[in-house]
């Protein structure tokens, strides 16, 4: 586990690391980068997670269980938001649902943190929590990443899961959603894409998605404008900063605790 600089949580938890590219969203992926440079300093746990292709790093869809790094939580006596695998997606179809289940004992012992765990596969999620609707835990929520209208759809399936906060992340967000239905969702992250290659954001589509959060009373949390500002000029990550509509959006979800 690790301090972290994103803005809505406080620390990050890796059990899982290793990924595979899923849809447009996941092209620049930051923990593509991070995996390779882990992997030249001989961190064991990204030993072949990543290939170069075109001089970048991509997935290599190898999954690494990380079953040392489930004793971690524990050790943090302070509360936290908990950010669970940043390098990776807990619901990847190649973590075993028995490993998922471990992490999920480990975030029923330690209720003294609150955990946020982001998938691009809501599916699996509804497929493997759903069935055990018992195992709601008060301090877990459950999210999707939406990154334009082609997979909007993962927004139906987070619904169906249950959970105590469900959260959409719209991160980065490199084109229109549309008249999404936040019903039942209680947080919603909108952010721009940053990076060398970075796809510009548009001031109209993150005032889309406010609107729909103030429809449907979803907290909504500004996290940057990435390397393209609301001008469409590109600066840097810093230059551009987080002020939307002449102010910080940090807006959380209503029942958190």
């Amino acid at each position: 586990m690790a301090e972290t600089e994103i803005e809505w949580t406080d620390a990050t938890w890796n059990p899982v690391a290793g990924c595979s590219v899923m849809s447009a969203g996941c092209t620049n992926c930051y923990a593509m980068r991070m995996a390779k440079r882990l992997d030249a300093m001989r961190v064991d746990k990204y030993r072949g997670l990543t290939k170069t292709i075109n001089r970048k790093a991509v997935w290599t869809g190898e999954i690494f269980e990380d079953h040392q790094s489930l004793k971690t939580p524990y050790s943090w006596k302070k509360p936290r938001k908990i950010f669970v695998n940043s390098m990776s997606d807990l619901f990847h179809e190649g973590v075993s649902e028995d490993f998922i289940l471990k992490v999920w004992e480990v975030m029923s012992e330690t209720p003294w943190h609150n955990y946020q765990i982001l998938t691009k596969r809501p599916d699996r999620m509804l497929e493997i929590v759903g069935s055990r609707t018992t195992n709601v835990l008060p301090n877990v929520w459950l999210g999707t990443s939406v990154e334009n209208e082609n997979v909007t759809h993962r927004i139906q399936e987070l619904r169906e899961v249950p959970a105590a906060i469900r959260f959409v992340s719209f991160e980065p967000l490199i084109g229109p959603v549309g008249s999404v239905n936040l019903r039942d969702i209680h947080w919603a992250i909108v952010g721009g894409e940053s990076g060398p290659s970075a796809r510009p954001i548009k001031e109209a589509w993150v005032d889309e998605i406010h609107k729909h959060c103030s429809s449907y009373n979803t907290a909504f949390f500004f996290k940057q404008w990435g390397t393209w500002g609301a001008d469409n000029k590109r600066r840097s990550k810093k230059a551009n900063g987080r002020i939307y509509r002449g102010q910080t959006w940090d807006e959380m979800p209503q029942y958190a605790y």
